[in-house]
């Protein structure tokens, strides 16, 4: 008998790449991954802003497009 459940991967998209993540993962833990240094972002998953008191809640599934953008300042 084999163990599988390290295959259970879910593929998502972030910022049109394909990235495997565990069953489990957050948007907390994804934008970790993608932003180890805390600067400001904006998240949308599959279009939908969602805010950062929310990252923890939000629980990703197979075939979310996540897109982690950093404002652009200008004058």
């Amino acid at each position: 008998m084999t163990d599988s459940t390290h295959n259970d991967n879910i593929q998502v998209s972030v910022n049109g790449t394909i990235t495997q993540l565990a069953p489990q993962a957050t948007l907390a833990s994804l934008v970790q991954i993608h932003n180890p240094d805390s600067l400001p972002v904006a998240v949308a998953v599959n279009d939908e802003f969602v805010p950062r008191s929310q990252y923890t809640a939000t629980q990703l599934t197979a075939g979310d497009t996540i897109d982690i953008v950093s404002p652009v300042g200008g004058g």
